[in-house]
């Protein structure tokens, strides 16, 4: 017998585009000639509960049930028509069709509002530079906010578009809340979901559902699906994969959980799901799974006897989509956070560059699970093999690669293949904010389509940089944000407070870097995050390395992974989160820089010890690093013609050359003598990406100038007229 399997996205992930766990199952599985379908339910939930028949049940709920509301929530049920009028255009406009209806959006007459656009009132200068359909879009994102808030206020206080039930799954070391959850009657939520449920297994028939959870937020909702297929499809196996139980899970021992699931498989899911599949067609024994969790005898048993490794990235196939209504999925604006920004609006393929971190010592960090641990490339003709079938595929340009640092060796290979082989993409990807960098390398990386990079300032403070081992400094942080930044790539830094041993006085001095490099316009976009320890971090494993405690080291029976602690060497970290936040709000709008830090804050803060130009001289008094005999040199430029001709220089006369290179954007003329001029002629057609062989070295440039011209190759590279060539297409890597 062959299993039928349905990979399933539980709600609720994201609005804009599919998570793709099960996108990256399904391509696996393709490779094996196993079929399986998939489905995102966040998505078609949410459409059905956002339609005139979804909105029609929420109200007539509302008014069989005649629950106390408030004023903002009275407002809303008034609106019941207006809601009624308008959520069908509305979600057509965040699906990219209705384009026009920007305009009435905009006009502030044609959406009923709510509390949420209260918000809306300073949207001039948080959106100032948009268009008449971001603005829309962001305006039709809060109306969908205001029902929303009434849906938690009315029906279902679990309610959220990304993170559902989501306290629920958060440090629950112990079952029981959650499994009261689920127990309890079905809610509003529920009928939508169920009613989906049936309509996939009338379609597909599987004899297995697989569950993908990669967060806290649709954990509740996996486990209201596993319930459903045990009471109507008992006959079905479950299984439960993904991020949270990689991370949470990894110490269950409550067999509750599997009244709900047959499996739970850690880690990568292609070989545990492969051997699951054996297993039920009989064709391995069970002894020999892989990573997973089922219930023997009543009790708990964690199985990994399965010879085999992992599959290399080689052999995980392509991500397939196929099964996604790629259409239907919505382009929302929550916030004036140009990365979230990104995260939330518009459809991105997903694909990895490497798995785990070539890095993978950062302190804070789960460096001893698999998905960090185990570092693998994958080769730049697959990857970009793979982004053209998912081109072909989705009709979709716009990739994420979502490594957890991607590494500036594949990232400056993988630009050069996009570029020689002429593909038009868009994409952005999390970095490590190292030395290797370059504004060269940067502007190769522009030139192949790269928009934004991530990437963890965390406590921007060297000593704490230290105790972190991220292996960077608050300078070199600067200089390559301010690489980037001259290239055209925007800037996102992820920001940590309430790391231990921190003090307050570290904690302002972090913000007044924050501040200064958001002045010097090196970074656009940053978040703070509250430090949370791990037990399969660093910190988490050895507390006393850290000065800190653990308030507790029982294992729980259900979810283990943050840890309780304290630190009495550091501040309360809790006191600053507001003023933190509200800083960096206005200085992502490039507002407020010239208010004291103290003005933040209601309670008294210590003055910075940091000079107030400390960024600007970081960026601009950088040691001079020479060029690396081995670095490779590449023309990304345009066409280029020469015109000869001779000028006068104190009674003598010297022949030169005009160099006039046509660009994208521009025309550049430099002027060379006729001897280097010639030699650069004829250097720049082997320099060309799409030249097949080996490029040329900086070492060899210099060796072959010198042998010409007899003249110093390092005086040549260096003067105005090289200078201006080098920021406009011959890069040096």
């Amino acid at each position: 017998m062959h299993q039928n399997i349905l990979l399933i996205t539980p709600p609720f992930t994201q609005l804009n585009t599919p998570y793709p766990a099960t996108a990256y199952l399904k391509g696996f599985l393709n490779t094996r000639s196993i079929e399986s379908n998939q489905c995102d339910l966040g998505i078609e939930v949410i459409l059905a509960l956002f339609s005139v028949d979804g909105l029609t049940c929420l109200f007539q709920k509302i008014e069989q049930e005649n629950p106390e509301l408030s004023e903002n929530g009275q407002r809303i049920f008034s609106l019941r028509d207006e809601y009624l009028r308008t959520i069908g255009p509305v979600i057509a406009f965040l699906q990219g069709k209705n384009a026009t209806l920007a305009h009435l959006i905009c006009d502030r007459t044609y959406l009923p509002e709510a509390s949420r656009f209260v918000q809306a009132e300073e949207l001039d200068w948080a959106f100032g530079t948009m268009g008449v359909r971001d603005k829309a879009r962001h305006l039709a994102t809060l109306y969908l906010e205001d029902l929303s808030d009434l849906i938690v206020e009315a029906v279902d206080p679990h309610f959220g578009f990304s993170r559902y039930a989501e306290q629920l799954g958060r440090s629950a070391n112990s079952f029981d809340e959650l499994n009261k959850a689920v127990l309890a009657p079905d809610g509003f939520i529920d009928q939508f979901l169920f009613r989906l449920l049936q309509e996939k297994i009338g379609q597909y028939h599987p004899t297995v559902v697989a569950l993908s959870v990669p967060f806290p937020g649709n954990l509740f909702s996996a486990f209201k699906c596993g319930q459903w297929l045990k009471k109507h499809y008992p006959e079905i196996k479950v299984i439960m994969g993904g991020g949270f139980p990689n991370t949470e899970l990894r110490s269950l021992s409550d067999p509750r959980v599997f009244d709900y699931f047959d499996f739970i498989t850690l880690d990568d899911g292609e070989a545990p799901l492969l051997f699951l599949l054996e297993y039920l067609d009989g064709k391995r024994p069970s002894d020999r799974l892989k990573r997973t969790f089922l219930r023997k005898n009543g009790a708990v048993v964690f199985v990994d006897g399965a010879p085999e490794g992992d599959f290399p990235q080689a052999e995980t196939g392509t991500p397939d989509y196929s099964g996604f209504a790629l259409d239907s999925f919505l382009s929302v604006i929550e916030i004036a956070n140009p990365m979230h920004r990104l995260w939330s609006d518009g459809r991105w393929n997903k694909l990895t560059l490497a798995h785990g971190c070539y890095w993978g010592r950062c302190t804070f960090c789960d460096t001893t699970l698999d998905y960090i641990r185990r570092y693998e490339p994958n080769s730049v003709s697959q990857l970009c093999d793979r982004i053209e079938q998912l081109i072909a595929q989705t009709g979709q340009i716009g990739f994420h690669f979502v490594d957890e640092a991607a590494p500036p060796a594949l990232m400056r290979a993988l630009a050069l293949e996009i570029i020689r082989r002429k593909l038009t993409v868009v994409w952005w990807t999390n970095i490590r904010f190292e030395k290797n960098f370059s504004y060269d390398l940067c502007l190769l990386l522009k030139e192949s389509g790269c928009i934004a990079v991530s990437g963890g300032l965390e406590v921007a403070s060297d000593r704490l940089l230290g105790l972190i081992n991220k292996g960077v400094s608050v300078e070199k942080v600067a200089k390559v944000a301010d690489n980037f930044t001259r290239a055209g790539i925007m800037v996102h830094a992820y920001l940590m407070y309430g790391f231990p041993t921190q003090t307050a006085q570290e904690t302002i001095d972090s913000l007044e870097v924050v501040r200064q490099l958001f002045e010097a316009g090196v970074v656009q976009s940053g978040f703070w995050h509250r430090f949370a320890m791990t037990v399969h971090s660093p910190v988490g494993q050895n507390p006393e390395k850290f000065k800190t405690r653990l308030l507790s080291d029982k294992t729980g029976t259900f979810a283990n992974n943050d840890l309780e602690f304290t630190d009495p060497t550091g501040c309360r970290h809790e006191l600053f989160a507001e003023g933190l936040r509200k800083s960096l709000f206005n200085y992502m709008h490039g507002l407020c820089f010239d208010f004291p830090l103290q003005d933040w804050f209601d309670f008294r803060v210590p003055r910075t010890t940091v000079p107030p130009d400390f960024i600007r001289r970081s960026i601009e008094l950088q040691e001079y690093e020479p060029a690396s005999p081995g670095a490779k040199i590449y023309w990304l430029g345009g066409k280029y013609s020469a015109r000869f001709y001779t000028k006068k220089k104190k009674n003598r006369t010297v022949e030169m050359v005009e160099l006039t290179f046509i660009n994208k954007t521009k025309t550049l003329h430099i002027f060379l003598k006729k001897e280097e001029g010639e030699w650069l002629l004829e250097q720049l057609p082997q320099l060309s990406v799409s030249t097949t062989g080996r490029p040329k070295t900086f070492g060899e440039l210099q060796s072959g100038f010198e042998l010409a011209t007899n003249d110093d190759f390092i005086l040549f590279w260096n003067n105005p007229e090289m200078r201006n060539l080098r920021e406009n297409g011959l890069v040096m890597v």
